[in-house]
């Protein structure tokens, strides 16, 4: 998994509320066991029509938020069934950064999993961000892990909070195969002293 500390890019702007997985990731998507490829679908019935041309008034369709890797969104982000599917299609897109008012649960603790920080700020903060990302490409905001703050393009900081666990494993990059892996030398040792004390097992 990517290590996250510092992002400064475009954010792109999408003020709705209860935005499940199933708009992230239809269900059609999900028969892949891999984790890339999927970003071409992401937002799939809300990007393109039925002819399967982009729609020109969706966010991610437009010139200035194509490259977005911050996403600011509404209530409720990522509520729906617990598909992982949904943060895979997100990062494969290039998003690393998730901000909005509130996460569904599961959710947002898939995002820590595959890389994505999720911030969760009270609402009349996360209006500030979105009418800074309304700005488009004149608007480069900036996300630090490490100090935990937002900065706005008028030099404003706003502070979030992460759970110290989380920070520390997107911060180093870790997923739950890295932290199994940091304790190899102690399971090979165990392994090792078990193989002396019972050899039949």
């Amino acid at each position: 998994m990517d290590k996250f500390t510092t992002i400064t890019g475009v954010a792109a702007p999408m003020p709705l509320i209860n935005v499940d997985t199933d708009m992230i990731i239809p269900k059609q998507f999900l028969k892949t066991i891999k984790r890339s490829g999927l970003g071409v679908n992401l937002f799939d019935e809300m990007r393109y029509d039925d002819d399967g041309g982009e729609v020109p008034d969706f966010v991610l369709n437009q010139p200035a938020y194509r490259d977005a890797q911050i996403l600011v969104a509404g209530d409720n982000f990522g509520c729906g069934s617990s598909r992982e599917h949904a943060p895979w299609a997100l990062l494969d897109f290039g998003i690393r950064c998730v901000i909005a008012p509130s996460f569904a649960d599961i959710f947002y603790n898939n995002c820590f999993k595959n890389g994505i920080l999720p911030i969760a700020l009270p609402q009349e903060q996360v209006d500030r961000i979105m009418e800074d990302a309304r700005n488009g490409e004149n608007a480069r905001i900036t996300v630090d892990l490490e100090a935990q703050e937002v900065w706005l393009t008028d030099g404003s900081r706003i502070p979030f909070e992460v759970d110290s666990f989380k920070r520390r494993c997107l911060l180093e990059g870790l997923d739950d195969v890295g932290l199994t892996l940091e304790k190899a030398p102690a399971i090979e040792a165990f392994e090792s002293r078990m193989q002396g004390e019972r050899p039949w097992v």
